[in-house]
């Protein structure tokens, strides 16, 4: 069997990639041909592509391409970069004349909060402020922040207060956006369009979230695994894909405290953290989905989610519940 690849969150962010020139179409890879590999961090994961093409200097060089695309998107949607385009909205509360792609993942965030009636928000910043701050204290109350100080940071959320279009990105003052439940899958995306665009036909995209270009050049699918929530570096499951995006939540991404009671998955609805699964993985054809459903299904009932995989396009689900049992069920 091939090497899996498994999801892994919160890598602290490397050096940029080199910019390159211009590139032709390819033509499509031979089995017997030895892939191009990159390994590297991006949006606070470990990020990787494997690029199958006969020319390897061609795919080098697109490597190097997708690799600076995926930078440029970096430089709008981390939290980590202190000149980020999003750093700004949260310090300024608006950005004049943003990005087409700010505009395009905040508009596409407001889908998702509407789709899953407002599980995906990404102004749940502030309970990521409450939290880190209150275990940050040596005296932290284990039992988390009081009802007082949740009450206050719920107040600030509620990206239907977002105003959005070409011109501006306004907030109200307060409020603070996250972009990290659904950039990775983005940026993935756009990997990927750039990738299609040079010709490539078979390859294995993951910059925070996996996703696969068609299948192996012998035609078989692309192997990713999914972490196991409770042993480090242990794959809990292989998917087989072909032609999909894989992406995976869970709280033990990151834990605030020892005994794990408090996670970065944030319920928009009552300030706590998601505890009903110990990980939720969805399989679909373009990973933002993936991404964005993965989080928002960590907080909802097994019924509800089944009724959602059709209208969110997320053709599988896998779930590992809080007593460690694998749940596994497809859209329609």
């Amino acid at each position: 069997m091939m090497p899996t690849l498994t999801r892994r969150r919160f890598i602290r962010i490397s050096a940029a990639a080199a910019a390159l020139g211009p590139i032709g179409i390819g033509r499509p890879a031979r089995a017997d041909v030895a892939p191009v590999t990159w390994r590297g961090t991006m949006l606070g994961a470990v990020a990787t592509m494997e690029i199958h093409d006969e020319d390897r200097r061609r795919a080098e060089r697109l490597i190097s391409l997708a690799c600076a695309e995926a930078r440029r998107l970096e430089r709008l949607f981390s939290l980590y970069l202190e000149d980020s385009a999003l750093v700004e909205l949260n310090r300024t509360g608006i950005l004049i004349d943003p990005a087409a792609e700010m505009v395009d993942l905040l508009s596409t965030s407001q889908h998702y909060t509407t789709l899953t009636g407002g599980l995906f928000d990404v102004t749940v910043q502030p309970l990521w402020d409450l939290y880190a701050g209150h275990f940050s204290r040596d005296d932290a109350n284990p039992a988390g922040p009081d009802e007082a100080e949740i009450r206050t940071a719920l107040s600030r959320i509620g990206s239907g207060r977002l105003s959005i279009s070409r011109e501006r990105i306004v907030m109200p003052r307060g409020m603070a956006v996250t972009l990290n439940g659904i950039a990775q899958g983005y940026v993935t995306d756009k990997v990927v369009d750039l990738l299609r665009a040079h010709g490539i036909s078979r390859s294995l995209v993951d910059m925070g979230e996996a996703r696969a270009i068609g299948s192996r050049p012998d035609g078989r699918p692309w192997d990713v695994g999914i972490a196991d929530p409770d042993i480090v570096a242990h794959t809990k499951k292989v998917l087989p894909i072909v032609d999909r995006a894989v992406s995976t939540s869970g709280g033990y991404g990151f834990r605030f405290d020892p005994r794990a009671q408090f996670n970065h998955l944030f319920d928009p609805r009552t300030g706590g953290c998601a505890l009903r699964y110990r990980s939720v993985t969805t399989v679909s054809r373009s990973a933002t989905a993936a991404d964005a459903l993965s989080t928002a299904f960590s907080l909802m009932q097994e019924n509800e989610i089944r009724s959602l995989l059709a209208p969110a396009g997320i053709d599988r689900v896998y779930l590992v519940n809080d007593a460690g049992q694998s749940v596994e069920f497809a859209a329609g």
